[in-house]
Parts: C-alpha cells; sequence; structure tokens
C-alpha cells in the first residue's frame, strides 16, 4: 500500500484481502503500524512522525523491516499467495527498497496508491478510524484529531506520489474518480486492479433476505422452484412495511432470482427489480427435490462426506458452495460498485456474500444461519462489518441443519433428529480444498 494517512489504504488492504480468501486464494496483511507500536508503545506525539526526528525514524524503518521480513518468512514457509504491507511507503526510497528485496526473491510487486484531497472523506477516515485505532486510546476525540491532523502534516512534507515507470502500480484517486494504472502483468493482478476499479470506499449498506418460506421449506426438500407457502404469501405482504419501518425512504433496487419463489417475494416492494441468474439458490443436481432423509437414504456415504467438507462437496450434476463462490464474484463486483441495493435470495446463495462481507471462512460459510423473514443489513467497516437483523412477526420454519444432523422430522417450526433410514449408495464428490477457487493464472486453450 501507498498513501497519506486517513486515506483508506487500511480500509482497502482488508477488502483485498477479504476478497482474495473468499476466492480461496491465502492471502495475510502485515501493518507496519502494529510493529511500530510494539517497537515505541503507544500514544505516541505527532513529532515521533516527524522525518526531521532521526531517532523516530529509525525506529519506523526498523518496524517497515520487521514487517517486510514476516512477510517475505510468511511466503516461503507457508506458501502464502497475497501478502498486503499495510503503510504509507510514502517516498521513492521506501519503495525501491521494498520492491528489491521482494524482486529479489521472485515474489512480484504491486503499489496500491490511494490518493484523496476531499477534506470532508480524510476527516470521516479520522473519525471513523483512527480515533479508534491503539495510537489514540482513551484520549480526548478532538486533542485527538487535532493530532492526527498534525501527524499528517509531517508525512505531506516527505510524501512523494508514485511516478516510477519502472513499478507495477495504481493510483485510486479520490475514492474511485479516477485510475492511473502502469505495467499490470499477470492474471492475479489483473483480477486485483479489476476488484479494485470496482471497490468504492465511502459508507454504504447492503441488505439481504431470503424469500418467503416455500412449500418445499415445510416439507424440508431441496433446491427446486416452489412457491410460497402461506405464511411465505404473509412474509411477501408485510415486507414493504418491514422496509419502510427500517431502511426508510432509501431510493432501492431490488435484486431477485430467477425462481419464483424470490419473485414472488418481492413483488409487493414499490421498487425496480432485477432478476441474476446468477443469485438462484445452489444447484443440487440429481438431488433436486429430495428430503434429507431421502438422500440420506439413498446417498449415504455422500451424505456423511458433505458433513465432513460441506463448503467443497459438489452433488452429482450440480455445484457446491465452492461453485457457487465462483458464480457470484460478478454479483459481488457490482454490489462493490452499487448502493441502496436489497437482495432476495436463497439460503445458500445469500450465505456465499454474508461470508464475503463478515470475513467467514470456508469452513464457517455453509453453517451461517440465514433465517426465513427476517431482512439482515450489514455495514462494512475498517476492520469488520456491522450486522443488523429485521424480523418480521410471521412464523417461519427453521430450515438450518446443524453439521453432524442425519435424518430429521418438523416438530413446532424446528427439524429434530429422527431416525436414520437405510443406505443405499453414492452420488457426488468433493473437490480440493486446496485449490484456489478463482484460479491464480489464466487458463489457455490448446488447439485441436
Amino acid at each position: 500500500m501507498v498513501g497519506l494517512p486517513a486515506r483508506g489504504k487500511t480500509y482497502i488492504s482488508y477488502k483485498v484481502s477479504r476478497y482474495l480468501t473468499w476466492l480461496g486464494i491465502k492471502t495475510q496483511i502485515f501493518s507496519v503500524g502494529n510493529y511500530r507500536r510494539k517497537l515505541a508503545g503507544l500514544n505516541l506525539p505527532h513529532t515521533f512522525f516527524d522525518t526531521k526526528n532521526k531517532e523516530a525514524m529509525k525506529k519506523r524503518h526498523e518496524a517497515a523491516a520487521m514487517a517486510l521480513n514476516d512477510m517475505i518468512q510468511w511466503f516461503s514457509k507457508e506458501d502464502g499467495i497475497v501478502g498486503i504491507l499495510d503503510a504509507t511507503n510514502s517516498n521513492k526510497k521506501a519503495r525501491a527498497w521494498i520492491n528489491q528485496e521482494l524482486t529479489s526473491r521472485d515474489i512480484q510487486v504491486l503499489f496500491i496508491e490511494s490518493i484523496c484531497d476531499n477534506e470532508k472523506v480524510i476527516l470521516s477516515n479520522i473519525k471513523d478510524v483512527k480515533l479508534s485505532s491503539p495510537d489514540y486510546c482513551n484520549r480526548d476525540p478532538e486533542a485527538a484529531t487535532e493530532d492526527f491532523m498534525k501527524r499528517i502534516r509531517h508525512y505531506e512534507a516527505a510524501y512523494e506520489t508514485i511516478t516510477e515507470e519502472d513499478l507495477t502500480y495504481i493510483k485510486l484517486i479520490n475514492t474511485g474518480s479516477q485510475y492511473i494504472i502502469n505495467m499490470i502483468r499477470g492474471y492475479l493482478e489483473s483480477r486485483i486492479v479489476y476488484y479494485l476499479m470496482n471497490l468504492h470506499t465511502r459508507p454504504k449498506r447492503i441488505w439481504f433476505s431470503r424469500h418467503g418460506e416455500s412449500l418445499f421449506n415445510l416439507e424440508d426438500k431441496i433446491g427446486g422452484d416452489s412457491g410460497l407457502s402461506p405464511r411465505g404469501e404473509q412474509y411477501a405482504l408485510k415486507l414493504p412495511e418491514l422496509v419502510k419501518q427500517n431502511i426508510g425512504d432509501r431510493p432501492l433496487t431490488v435484486w431477485t432470482s430467477s425462481m419464483h419463489r424470490t419473485i414472488q417475494t418481492a413483488r409487493h416492494l414499490p421498487f425496480p427489480k432485477k432478476q441474476w441468474k446468477a443469485l438462484d439458490e445452489l444447484d443440487t443436481g440429481i438431488c433436486d427435490g429430495m428430503t434429507y432423509d431421502e438422500i440420506a437414504a439413498k446417498y449415504p456415504e455422500d451424505f456423511s462426506r458433505r458433513d465432513e467438507d460441506k463448503f467443497n462437496y459438489r452433488y452429482r450434476g450440480g455445484e457446491s458452495y465452492r461453485d457457487l463462490v465462483l458464480r457470484l464474484e460478478p454479483v459481488i463486483m457490482d454490489l462493490e460498485r452499487h448502493e441502496n441495493i436489497l437482495i432476495i435470495s436463497h439460503q445458500a446463495t445469500i450465505r456465499c456474500m454474508y461470508a464475503y462481507f463478515m470475513g467467514l471462512s470456508h469452513e464457517k460459510l455453509p453453517y451461517a444461519r440465514i433465517p426465513l423473514h427476517t431482512i439482515i443489513e450489514l455495514k462494512p467497516k475498517a476492520f469488520s462489518c456491522e450486522e443488523k437483523l429485521y424480523k418480521v412477526d410471521v412464523g417461519a420454519v427453521d430450515t438450518f441443519r446443524p453439521r453432524g444432523q442425519q435424518a430429521r422430522r418438523l416438530a413446532n417450526d424446528k427439524f429434530v433428529d429422527a431416525t436414520t433410514p437405510l443406505a443405499e449408495g453414492a452420488s457426488g464428490e468433493i473437490a480440493d480444498s486446496n485449490t484456489p477457487i478463482l484460479p491464480i493464472t489464466s487458463i489457455s486453450a490448446t488447439p485441436c
């Protein structure tokens, strides 16, 4: 990373890290600020960041060297793929040193510079991120803001924007109003740049809702294209009021899948609507329309294997959660670009998008709770993502299936354990969990 303080570098670092991790690409952030705090302590005055302070400059370089060395060790010993050095790297000398240290070890370097001269955005970044950092723990907000502004002035006095023609870089200017790209080489670099050009650092909220309770939900059947149950219809009728009470009069756009139950759920909402085939439920292949009991009886080996690795398990003729993540990547790109979007979709589909914003691991993703008749509001922040749930007073079956649950029956709107049925055969496959979901090199076709 490159840029003055409070320009969104940490936010960008965490967003890129979550995106790549979501796609199965091993990624880690190395924050020079954390190393500096270990070396020099907390609550440092702004004078520590004055380039004329030789002793402080020595410690700051030592912190950067420690972070860079740890990243190099991570690449070699832990098979890391993308390391993010989160720091200002604010002059040509620092960037030349980093480039030399990494390229000499055959590590490709991409510099990402965030430039912003909008004082309102800068002040918002200071209040939202910097004042909650360990540097200003238990400090008066006004005094902390004043001190941090002085810190920025020290950086500005010695700052050199990237102009080095021999470096690979992208400049993000004023939260995405302009981009400058130089010497981008390789498939993975191109994907990261494409993501950054869709990323906006301004605050936003995203809303998700599953379709109303369906007839298949009541029967514990997976897949299919069934309509809504009577209670699902009630949810559809009450959804406009739930939106008005909790989201307000924002000019929403509603995205649904192409399946009947999501379209029926959205039909009373007075907003523009868009159908996405990519938002359809996970394709369950030859198990489509079957109950979990029937799957356990007919394909017991796979029923058990799916529990062992639910993210990578692929139904025969269908999809895995892994496949679904790749299918949803274009939707995530559009979500990063747009604001005021309400998505009405399906349990597995929302789980994948929810995991992206919440930073869930692939192991936890298939077990995220996405209840029926509930709007989930997510507010992405620099280090985390805030979540709120808005519920409507309409009952619904709880379709959540915990790891290890075998045959089950419905009791009081919950599926509980029942007698395990007899076994017959096997069905699907498990993908290699060590392979990134998104290829990190381009795939070339050999002419016939």
